[in-house]
């Protein structure tokens, strides 16, 4: 694994360890959305950099995992990453603090984004090994 795919690999962990420590809370949901985001772009912009994919200066997830895609054997659920996508928009600026079309993410849906970000970060560690 080269250097640049352990860092991108290292800030991701990073981003899994915030959301350990803020799970529970629940005035929080919006920001374990925006680490949950924010964990699975970085653990793509490693795929790209160990394949020598170029320069992407993307965040949208969607648009990160068609470019991945070819290099990963796991199973995502799109609609978790449209959600973060909007989530991800919208948690950095005040007013809408990272919303869902009913509210704040739930503790609930808060578990999922940390589900799915774990799994992604956990699959693409160990493919790179």
């Amino acid at each position: 694994m080269k250097q640049i795919t352990k860092e991108w690999l290292s800030a991701a962990k990073d981003d899994l360890i915030v959301i350990e420590k803020i799970i529970d809370d629940d005035l929080l949901s919006h920001v374990v959305a925006f680490h949950a985001q924010q964990c699975i772009e970085k653990v793509f912009k490693a795929v790209i950099e160990e394949y020598e994919m170029g320069l992407v200066k993307v965040h949208n997830l969607i648009r990160l995992h068609e470019l991945v895609i070819q290099h990963l054997k796991i199973k995502i659920d799109m609609s978790m990453l449209e959600k973060l996508d909007k989530l991800y928009i919208d948690s950095r600026y005040p007013g809408d603090l990272g919303l869902l079309p009913n509210g704040k993410p739930s503790l609930k849906d808060a578990n999922e984004f940390y589900e799915i970000s774990q799994k992604v970060y956990e699959y693409v560690e160990e493919i790179m090994r």
